[in-house]
């Protein structure tokens, strides 16, 4: 077994990542402090085909010397906007025709393993605050809400990692259709 040299790869340039078909899928951060984790958002969202990201409130934007860290460039192929709160970035996905949903504990939530996407749908998925999660009057705005099944002693992930697992199940189950 021989591991793979970057050129054999076969990655998209960027521009070819931005003229290429993407996931009916756009990435909303609320209130996320760190920028590491912005930037891991951006790379997973890089190699998933993401349509785009939604930095909302006091989320860093690019350029950023910290999300250049994580992100690698990502965030010079990932679309995103920049929204004062998340309450305004949710509206204008609703009349865009987005379906909204967070990503978050609550009263109610799908299970991730348990949901399966439309495959006519366009999703806005919701991440929270490292610390507070997604604000609870944007989850009072929310069409859904997918939990991630937990298993330990520990109640979440970090949201870099919650974005990679339901962001590679969610277009997993998006191709699979």
């Amino acid at each position: 077994m021989r591991k793979l040299n970057n050129e054999e790869l076969s990655r998209l340039t960027v521009e070819g990542f931005k003229q290429a078909d993407k996931m009916p899928i756009v990435v909303v951060l609320d209130q996320v402090r760190s920028s590491n984790n912005i930037g891991s958002v951006f790379r997973t969202s890089d190699a998933l085909l993401i349509k785009k990201i939604c930095l909302c409130g006091i989320t860093a934007t690019p350029p950023d010397k910290e999300i250049h860290k994580t992100a690698l460039g990502a965030e010079n192929s990932v679309a995103w906007s920049y929204f004062q709160t998340t309450e305004e970035a949710v509206e204008e996905l609703r009349k865009d025709g987005y379906t909204i949903i967070a990503i978050e504990q609550v009263e109610g939530s799908i299970a991730l393993n348990e949901f399966i996407p439309d495959p006519n749908e366009k999703l806005a998925l919701i991440f929270g605050n490292e610390v507070k999660g997604v604000q609870q009057d944007v989850v009072n705005r929310c069409d859904k809400t997918i939990e991630i099944p937990q298993f330990g002693t520990k109640h979440s992930f970090n949201i870099a990692v919650s974005a990679g697992i339901v962001l590679w199940d969610l277009v997993n189950k998006i191709k699979q259709r």
